[in-house]
């Protein structure tokens, strides 16, 4: 069969039909076929546009697949009208308006065809068309990768989507076809998107990867049903639902996805069963607007890369997870905003760094049978009207059980809390409450905290081995009376010398603790971070005095390196000191701003000078006590709108005559704001900054080249600082001198030579971003002493030297 020809096989029976044919061209050769017959093309390249209008099967030559090139100039290359056969084609097009591949009417098989093009659709399947499409690659940067449109149906079986400029498999117009064992990746739109009534898409072991979109996209009333596939890599959210979508996700898997791994809004429904949701950088489950509702049975989500809340609903929307598994998040599930809802069984939620269940603004989360363990706060009810129900709930090895603040009236019923760090259930500011059969065990500090106001229920409850007392209500005694404070029925605790408060019912077993003094909110919330205790105020009347502003900064003097920087703190003392002294003489002082700003890499001693620099400034009585408060991001910025004011006033507050020190700052205006909360942190310090000016002392710091522009964006907060000090790297001189004290304070010595060693080492490590400067040279010499520790060991009767000489040779290896 000479190049360039179609050879035609006739099927018919009659004596007169030739068996065989051969043709100059396609169209040729289609107009003479018969239903039922084969054509089988000739390798080469045909610029024509084909239509397939008869029952035909059109292949190329067995055993050469890609020889056959259909590549017209413009137009659609392939049109298929009929129920034929269309096998090993390779198909170019050119026409930005057109499809490379038609399918308008029949049920045709398309088998091991390669698209490759740069139109407006690698595949088009419109109208009553039912295509079954096997084997089928699609190339086209410029377009929809597949296109099921107007009613079309068919099933697409291993099909693959290299690349597509705009979705991967695209289905509207009330289209609904099947996709099986496909790959959707390298697309500039979504992987999968249906749109518009009565539209359907259902897929069946399909991966979805590096999508410059959303993997999966479901919106305008379309359905769709996904059951054991994969959807990872996206540069937006992995699965997206919108406008009365509905989507049911069955043993898949959503992972590493940048943003939401599922966002669904505006009446949309997900139902989910035994699929995992992982390594999210914001929500693995975001739900929002009322009648909006996900269903998840079965399911695993966790190993957040971010700081959002694992699954977070608000604005009305509601969420149900049955023997689910939140683990190794920020925070598990935030509720949020009236009328939203959420409802927790039989599931676990742990390894979380901040709130497993956060509910505010007047939402409801009820949480039946559930397990709550590792986590700073197990549940947190946080304003008035929010509440809902916990029960047979067990809440283990957090810094507080349950928090319940202004105005919450949750009820929580035989619940159980054991080892919490500070408090099993914890009532503050007005907080409400009903509390029956609960149970708290090994507290680190009290079993039930009652303060401010809380108007708490209990009844029925006991506690156990609590460090501090089973129950403290500060606000008990008259105020009860007048239905104010806490009612407790029948409660008891394992104190052998418990004393009732007085009010309460008087059960055989009652045995209530009481105290006249509460640390208040600030001391139970457990995101504030103190990094040094708080020094004893002059004539505090413990013995303990405060040290002189020479004394502190002598030891200022005494840290290694860091000259500019003492000279930097030495002029602000002298400019407060004189300034104090000419008021004293009373003349006018000059305004000093004492807040500031630290800039420089990690471990130049930035969190030691703030300390020392607020015990200066308490020695020379310009803040009442001096004490550090240092915090992060993490500690200022809440998950919705009025938190992160209320956590940056308690930071505030907690910091109160002494020194607020900010580190990292510049994480507070990240460049990528997007739905960031760190400028309600911001806008809240700078009001308490000037209204609280006299009182605390505002230190931020971080990176130089960040530092710099977290103030050139944020010039209101720049404007309260009075100066910028710079803390450089340290050179090999100075690491070398913070490892001889560290030797002389755990009595090693260096060796001979040893100290020559160091420069070199300390000269020849790199400086990258993991460089820690101060920290790397302690480690430097942990290191050593770890290697000198296994050297030794092996020595039968060491001596003295032998204990205390560190050697070149107990160096660790440069990495």
């Amino acid at each position: 069969m000479a190049q360039g020809t179609v050879q035609v096989t006739h099927t018919g029976t009659s004596r007169w039909r030739r068996r065989t044919g051969e043709y100059a061209s396609l169209a040729a050769a289609l107009e003479a076929a018969a239903e039922g017959d084969v054509l089988t093309i000739a390798p080469g390249t045909y610029r024509e546009n084909l239509v397939v209008e008869r029952s035909v099967t059109l292949r190329g030559p067995e055993g050469s697949p890609g020889s056959v090139r259909l590549a017209p100039a413009d137009g659609v290359p392939l049109t298929v009208r009929a129920s034929a056969v269309v096998q090993d084609l390779h198909v170019e097009g050119q026409d930005a308006a057109a499809p490379a591949v038609l399918v308008e009417e029949g049920a045709p098989e398309l088998l091991d065809l390669r698209i490759v093009t740069r139109s407006s659709a690698g595949i088009e399947v419109r109208g009553g068309a039912r295509p079954t499409v096997r084997r089928c690659t699609v190339d086209n940067p410029a377009g929809i990768g597949i296109a099921v449109v107007d009613g079309g149906g068919g099933v697409f079986e291993e099909c693959e989507i290299v690349a597509a400029g705009q979705a991967g498999v695209a289905v509207r117009g009330g289209a609904h076809p099947r996709l099986e064992r496909c790959r959707v990746h390298h697309a500039s739109g979504a992987g999968l998107s249906a749109t518009g009534d009565n539209s359907a898409l259902e897929a069946v072991g399909c991966e979805v990867y590096e999508i410059r979109g959303s993997g999966v996209q479901v919106a305008a009333r379309a359905t769709a049903h996904l059951t054991d596939c994969d959807v990872h890599r996206t540069t937006a959210d992995g699965v997206t639902l919108d406008t009365d979508a509905v989507l049911t996700l069955a043993d898949c898997r959503i992972h590493d996805i940048p943003e939401n791994a599922v966002d669904l809004r505006s009446r949309s429904v997900l139902t989910l069963t035994r699929t995992t949701v992982r390594q999210f950088g914001r929500n693995g489950l975001s739900v929002w607007d009322p009648g909006t509702r996900v269903d998840a049975n079965q399911c695993e989500i966790f190993d957040s890369t971010g700081d959002y809340p694992a699954v977070w609903v608000s604005d009305g929307a509601t969420a149900v997870l049955e023997s689910c598994r939140v683990h190794d998040v920020p925070d598990a599930l935030f509720v949020l905003d009236r009328g939203s809802r959420a409802d927790v069984v039989d599931s676990d939620l742990f390894q979380v760094r901040n709130t497993a269940v956060s509910v505010s603004d007047g939402a409801t989360a009820q949480l039946d049978d559930c397990r709550i363990r590792d986590a700073a706060t197990g549940a947190w009810f946080r304003d008035h009207g929010s509440g809902g129900t916990l029960a047979n709930c067990t809440v283990d090895a957090t810094q507080t059980g349950v928090i319940v603040t202004k105005g919450a009236d949750p009820t929580v019923e035989r619940c159980t809390v054991d080892s919490p760090a500070e408090a099993g259930f914890y009532v503050s500011a007005g907080g409400r409450g009903s509390f029956l059969n609960c149970r708290v065990t090994n507290s680190g500090g009290y079993g039930f905290h009652v303060i401010d106001g809380g108007r708490t229920t209990l009844r029925k409850c006991r506690t156990e081995r609590c460090a501090r007392g089973g129950y403290e209500f500060a606000d008990a005694g008259a105020d009860t009376a007048s239905g104010s404070g806490p009612l407790v029925e029948d409660c008891s605790t394992d104190e052998s010398a418990g004393v009732r408060t007085p009010g309460l019912s008087s059960a055989p077993e009652t045995a209530v603790q009481t105290t006249a003094q509460s640390p208040g909110l600030l001391g139970m919330i457990p995101e504030q971070r103190v990094t040094a205790p708080e020094p004893q105020q002059p004539g505090g009347g413990t013995g303990t005095s405060v040290r002189t502003s020479k004394d502190v900064l002598g030891e200022l003097d005494t840290l290694v390196g860091l000259e500019s920087v003492k000279r930097e703190v030495r002029a602000l003392i002298d400019m407060i000191e004189v300034g104090r002294r000419r008021q004293q003489a009373g003349l006018k002082a000059a305004s000093v701003k004492r807040h500031l700003v630290f800039t420089g890499s990690p471990g130049t001693g930035k969190t030691t000078v703030a300390r020392l620099y607020g015990e200066i400034l308490a020695a020379l009585d310009v803040l009442e006590k001096g004490h550090l408060v240092e915090v992060s991001r993490v500690d200022l910025v809440g998950e919705h709108i009025g938190s992160t004011a209320i956590r940056t006033q308690e930071a505030f507050q907690r910091a109160h005559g002494g020194v607020l020190f900010i580190d990292e700052a510049y994480a507070l205006s990240p460049e990528d704001a997007g739905r960031d909360f760190g400028k309600e942190a911001i806008d809240t310090l700078v009001k308490l900054m000037e209204d609280h000016r006299d009182s605390v002392v505002v230190i931020v710091a971080g990176y130089t080249a960040e530092m710099e522009r977290f103030l050139s964006v944020n010039p209101g907060v720049a404007s309260r600082f009075s100066r910028t000090i710079t803390f450089g790297d340290y050179g090999p001189g100075e690491l070398l001198r913070i490892v001889e004290q560290q030797a002389e304070e755990h009595e090693y010595r260096l060796g001979p030579s040893t100290a020559d060693a160091l420069m070199k080492y300390f000269t020849e490590l790199p400086k990258g971003p993991a460089f820690g400067n101060g920290r790397t040279a302690r480690q430097t010499f942990e290191a050593m002493v770890e290697r000198h520790a296994s050297r030794v060991a092996q020595v039968r009767e060491p001596t003295k030297d032998d204990l205390t000489l560190l050697y070149a040779e107990d160096l660790p290896q440069l990495p």
